[in-house]
């Protein structure tokens, strides 16, 4: 839409305000008046449709991405609803995210995140990846300026228009051609080489290198010496930058940015596994070492693990966290946001909501079933009574045991959260009775 005119609608999406512009369109603030929800609708530049070289190039790629991420549906990936032509306007109707920013923020030496943050946001990115690629999608523009965070961390990948289709309807599939930002490209794209999801780990790797150093790795006074750094040479230590960032971080983000694609890490989830052990170490105190087979001992006494075979219990014990915690330290506080389950391994807990004690959880008990569940807000804070031992579980550790051991796991947590809601509804009844009585 040009600034000059005087339109104000398209379709049936009326526009408020404009709240950004691109290379491949401007953005604005949008209303859909048929379920009364702000929207933000994207509408192609109209001298780009019109160029009588590229225009046709430039249409595909602009409703490539209506295409793409309208095959997607994931919490961090922003929502396509609808996309259209009105008259000589082209638009896409997409998920609006109330007062987020782009990452490009964050990349600066003077507003960087805490690395605990970095790590989550990343780890968001990886895992909303991970669903597009097991799609068939690989987004090949994995820069900042493309992912938006909002005040409560509440992350969204955008802007899918040079995605690749690699397992749906072939004729629709963009070129292989480079395409993208070059500062963000993996080796592979540099050289037009064959894609898999692994460009994408590259350039995501890139971005975490940004987050928590407030440069960029490859820094290039020209687009050749840049192509040559990407091609040839490693980055600097993230430490030269920051201080503060673990080794094991650095670790994970040099493996991201691999050259060699045999040295990348294959799948974003795994990517993601990385990140969250890494999140835990920095923030938890680690269990002391303990030989495995005594960890394998503890887990065959309790109840929860009913029915696992050996090997299934060791798959459990390299890929779960193990924590300890001191009497009267908070292991979960009411009001985060939180997608791990726990085990209590040895000791007890204490449940408390708005200040008051509700209950105590002993050793073979479990909590954190519904966060585990929805990633939804914790509701009650759990507290160590005790010296308290635990086994932390989320869904990305469990995506890394066999198949077997999924299942188990999965029939273990459903009949523990049939048992947990039996319990609670027979004090829902008991409570109702007594109110009846009186």
């Amino acid at each position: 839409m040009t600034s000059d005119t005087k339109t104000k609608s398209l379709g049936k999406y009326e526009l408020l305000e404009e709240i950004g512009r691109g290379s491949m369109g401007t953005v604005y603030l949008g209303h859909d008046p048929y379920v009364d929800r702000r929207v933000a609708i994207k509408v192609a530049h109209a001298e780009q449709l019109q160029d009588e070289s590229s225009g046709a190039q430039y249409r595909k790629l602009f409703f490539n991405e209506a295409h793409t991420a309208g095959l997607l549906t994931h919490p961090n990936i922003i929502a396509i609803y609808d996309a259209g032509v009105d008259g000589e306007e082209c638009y896409i109707v997409m998920e609006h995210v109330e007062g987020a920013e782009t990452l490009k923020k964050y990349c600066r030496p003077e507003s960087l995140l805490p690395v605990e943050k970095v790590v989550e946001v990343v780890f968001k990115v990886a895992k909303a990846l991970d669903y597009a690629h097991r799609q068939g999608v690989i987004h090949r523009d994995i820069k900042p300026s493309n992912i938006l965070l909002s005040a409560d961390l509440d992350v969204k990948l955008g802007d899918f228009g040079i995605a690749y289709l690699s397992k749906h309807d072939s004729t629709g599939t963009m070129p292989m051609a480079m395409i993208g930002s070059p500062r963000y490209m993996s080796p592979e794209q540099l050289n037009e080489d064959s894609l898999t999801a692994q460009t994408d780990i590259f350039s995501l790797g890139v971005v975490t290198y940004e987050l928590l150093a407030g440069r960029h790795p490859f820094t290039a006074e020209s687009f050749s010496r840049l192509i040559h750094r990407i091609l040839n040479e490693e980055a600097p230590p993230l430490a030269s930058a920051r201080s503060g960032v673990p080794e094991v971080l650095e670790a994970i983000v040099r493996r991201a940015m691999a050259k060699n694609m045999q040295d990348r890490y294959p799948t974003a989830m795994e990517f993601a596994a990385d990140l969250s052990r890494a999140f835990d170490r920095m923030l938890e105190q680690p269990r002391e070492e303990i030989a495995a087979e005594e960890l394998c001992a503890d887990l065959k006494r309790l109840e929860f693990f009913r029915g696992f075979t050996d090997a299934e219990l060791w798959e459990l014990v390299r890929a779960g966290n193990w924590l300890q915690y001191a009497p009267g330290a908070e292991i979960i506080v009411e009001g985060e946001i939180d997608d791990s389950f726990y085990v209590i391994t040895g000791g007890e807990v204490t449940v408390r909501k708005a200040g008051v004690d509700l209950r105590m959880l002993k050793t073979g008990d479990c909590f954190g079933e519904m966060g585990y569940l929805t990633r939804a807000r914790r509701t009650a804070t759990i507290i160590a009574r005790s010296q308290t031992a635990l086994l932390k579980l989320n869904s990305t550790v469990i995506n890394q045991v066999s198949m077997v051991c999924q299942v188990r796991f999965l029939k273990a947590f459903l009949r523990t959260l049939i048992q947990r809601l039996s319990v609670t509804t027979e004090r829902v009844s008991q409570q109702a009775i007594a109110r009846v009585e009186e």
